[in-house]
């Protein structure tokens, strides 16, 4: 394997980082080096037209409103066209909480209308009376190549509630917390390559499973193919992660 290298793109790296989303970057970047794998990190910011085949995993953050807003224009602008196409050839999309907004539809926020790049059938509303879903959460998920559910846990803090379009599947079923609604007992969205989450905090580091998954899927390996790693500590933020949720 020490002649594979991940390709990751990060989306708007500077504005749509409010949860300490590069921590889920250095993640990456770490169980990559650890296990001789190469790694590369490319940042695409206003304005930057993105190469649908020069990535594995394409990553998108989340943002405060007006840094969203100005990230949702300039994808439909200049990336939206570039992340159809790598989505469609198999690469990874991975929005974590503002992120799994502007994969939708739109993002509705009273009477202004957020475009989205429509990369999953889904939508998002800003809740009519300010309310925010916050606190931590866990989330049971089944995913391609692993045997049995798995649980990821996080913490999520959005005030838009989001709903999936007919016959698209969420990236979960929620076991504590609110989920993408705080009714439906679903949480994310997994369409083909493409996932969206609202678990942020951030996500990877509490789930070294998952960031393996999404490693190995996005370079067309079999998850178990990895080399294992001591991972007693990420096995102990997990577990920590896991209890804060009360599961």
């Amino acid at each position: 394997m020490a002649e594979r290298t991940l390709r990751v793109c990060a989306l708007y790296p500077d504005l749509m980082n409010i949860y300490a989303d590069r921590g889920n970057m250095l993640m990456l970047e770490r169980r990559c080096a650890w296990r001789g794998l190469g790694f590369t990190l490319t940042a695409a910011g206003l304005g930057d037209a993105v190469d649908p085949d020069a990535h594995d995993l394409f990553y998108l953050g989340g943002g405060q409103d007006r840094d969203q807003r100005l990230c949702a224009q300039d994808l439909v602008d200049t990336k939206c066209d570039a992340l159809h196409a790598a989505a469609a050839r198999g690469a990874l999309v991975l929005g974590i909480c503002g992120g799994i907004q502007l994969l939708g539809h739109h993002y509705e926020l009273g009477d202004e209308r957020v475009p989205g790049i429509g990369l999953v059938d889904l939508h998002t509303v800003r809740a009519a009376d300010g309310s925010r879903l916050i606190g931590n959460v866990a989330i049971e998920v089944r995913l391609p190549g692993l045997d049995g559910p798995r649980v990821l846990a996080g913490f999520e803090n959005h005030g838009g509630r989001t709903m999936l379009g007919t016959g698209v599947h969420p990236l979960g079923r929620v076991l504590r917390g609110h989920g993408n609604d705080g009714r439906s007992g679903a949480e994310g969205v997994l369409a083909g390559t493409v996932i969206g989450t609202y678990l942020h905090g951030p996500l990877l580091p509490k789930n070294a499973w998952f960031a393996d998954w999404l490693l190995a899927t996005a370079l067309g390996l079999d998850p178990a193919a990895l080399a294992p790693l001591d991972d007693r500590l990420e096995d102990a933020a997990h577990a920590a992660a896991r209890r804060a949720a009360g599961v």
